[in-house]
């Protein structure tokens, strides 16, 4: 394994009835929370309300930001942060899924931040010594946004998605409460668990492989996100299928599966252009071009590609070679992923072929994985999603 260094501060409060604990976890911050949300689903819910009567319970001065839209946009973030200045706010808490809890994740960051968040922290990389603290209810599992230090957030004037870390931005608490996710229609769930699976990907995917405890430990959750995911799907009701697969999306990026390895995060770059120009689904994006990434790659990926179908898909090695079981767990994964209606073309999601050209220009490239891509590759991978 690589050198590491492991630190997750964020606390978590998992199960049924867990947000009536969310005044407790307040009372270390101030008086003025900011509650940033997304439609009106969680006031069709009931949640709105039970969320608002346990800040008025914790006497809490609360300012809104609602409107948080899937792909979160810079003027959602500017938004928010002239509420956080203007009204010396003490707290965020972001109530939604991962949209929101990025969104809400920028506007922490850049409120104390003397420059331009967008082209500082998200274009340049600058550090900030300084964030505004944040609790998370979650209501979609997906990005694992829940229990992490990261955030995306899109540029949609000029069609650009980008990513931004600091350990500043990790949740103070994130309160999972698997029957506030029971309203996700069909789809979404199927999107956030691939959303899921593609975050082990990207990290499973990559060197070393020396049989270490994260590529162990990678296995496993895929294979419980599958099993949970054809329960869910069976019966969205099914309290402990629901639960696991809220639990899978947080372990799947807490930092756990990264230690030792190198990571990839090239399907993810390639992903961020199809939301930035289209503002599909992350999950729909990211079904379509991760397979086929892993296909185009398959020869430099091919020891753990075979690995990756006896582990998880317990597809038998006798009389196979390595080339041929790479191929029938690319194949295992796709014919699944078409069982449970993700899109497997651009098509699909009304991204004509004739935008490959505009999505490869602003693509944000860097060395990583099994293989570094150039633009040359990536309109390799483009075409064979079409």
């Amino acid at each position: 394994m690589e050198n590491f260094v492991f630190h997750n501060p964020t606390r978590i409060l998992f199960g049924d009835g867990m947000l009536d604990s969310l005044p407790g976890e307040l009372v270390p911050f101030g008086r003025k929370v900011l509650l940033v949300y997304g439609g009106g689903s969680i006031k069709r819910s009931g949640l709105y309300d039970q969320v608002t009567g346990l800040l008025k319970k914790a006497d809490k001065e609360v300012f809104e930001l609602t409107g948080v839209m899937p792909n979160p946009r810079t003027e959602k973030v500017y938004e928010g942060i002239e509420i956080c200045r203007r009204e010396s706010v003490d707290f965020i808490l972001a109530v939604g899924g991962g949209s929101v809890l990025d969104c809400s994740k920028a506007i922490a960051a850049g409120t104390f931040h003397p420059g331009d968040f967008w082209e500082d922290l998200y274009l340049n990389g600058q550090r900030i010594d300084r964030a505004v603290p944040l609790g998370t209810v979650l209501t979609m599992p997906a990005t694992g946004s829940e229990m992490n230090s990261t955030t995306v957030v899109s540029d949609w004037e000029n069609n650009r998605k980008r990513g931004y870390g600091n350990v500043l931005l990790f949740p103070r608490f994130s309160i999972l409460e698997p029957r506030l996710t029971m309203t996700m229609p069909r789809e979404q769930v199927v999107y956030g668990a691939i959303d899921m699976i593609s975050h082990v990907f990207e990290q499973y995917f990559s060197p070393p492989d020396d049989d270490n405890l994260s590529d162990e430990l990678a296995e496993a959750l895929l294979r419980n996100i599958r099993v949970n995911l054809d329960r869910s799907l069976t019966d969205l009701n099914d309290y402990q299928a629901r639960s696991n697969l809220m639990w899978d999306s947080t372990m799947a990026l807490n930092g756990l599966l990264r230690l030792g390895k190198e990571e990839d995060w090239q399907s993810h770059q390639i992903e961020h252009a199809l939301s930035a120009w289209y503002d599909i689904p992350h999950g729909a994006g990211l079904a379509i071009v991760h397979p086929n990434l892993l296909y185009y790659i398959r020869k430099e990926a091919e020891h753990k590609l075979a690995r990756y179908a006896v582990r998880v898909w317990e597809i038998d090695p006798a009389g196979k070679s390595e080339e041929e079981l790479a191929l029938a767990g690319l194949k295992a994964m796709r014919d699944y992923f078409n069982e449970i209606g993700a899109p497997a073309t651009l098509g699909d999601v009304g991204i004509p072929a004739g935008a490959i050209g505009n999505l490869i220009d602003s693509i944000n490239l860097f060395p990583a994985g099994y293989r570094s891509l150039d633009r040359d590759d990536v309109r390799a991978i483009l075409k064979l999603s079409v």
